[in-house]
């Protein structure tokens, strides 16, 4: 059984993403961008192109997943707090921002409405409402 999740837990790297490709395609970028400088040629300059556009790549499919994560946060929690929050704080649901909302889903059914309140009157960021998380609620299904 692993530890539970925690503010100081919950980031995750993706060992294959972030130990793997990304080392891998950053040091192919560099050393093909060394060898066009020391023999510049179309050739040494069309793979150090070649493998800064793979780079670009790999970040840019990393940002997308994370974009989508969020966006399914958003309709998630706007569906578990329209189910939890009191009739005074459901109206003001569209008023959270993503970041928000992403921050707030961490947050356990019985504090949720505590947070949402904190969230709009001191305009919290995500992290911010991490940190004032009592009861920690799991994500493990994060890409």
């Amino acid at each position: 059984m692993s530890t539970p999740q925690t503010y100081a837990t919950h980031r995750r790297f993706e060992p294959l993403h972030h130990f793997v490709l990304l080392p891998f395609f950053l040091i192919t970028s560099v050393a093909t961008i060394y060898t066009f400088v020391r023999r510049p040629a179309l050739a040494t300059f069309w793979i150090a192109l070649l493998a800064l556009a793979v780079l670009a790549l790999a970040v840019q499919v990393r940002v997308y997943a994370l974009k989508v994560q969020d966006r399914l946060i958003r309709l998630e929690e706007q569906l578990r707090l329209a189910h939890l929050l009191p009739e005074d704080l459901k109206g003001r649901i569209p008023e959270l921002s993503v970041k928000q909302l992403v921050g707030l889903r961490f947050a356990a059914d019985g504090e949720v409405s505590d947070r949402v309140r904190e969230a709009l009157k001191e305009s919290l960021d995500g992290e911010t409402i991490k940190k004032r998380i009592q009861t920690w609620r799991p994500d493990e299904f994060r890409v």
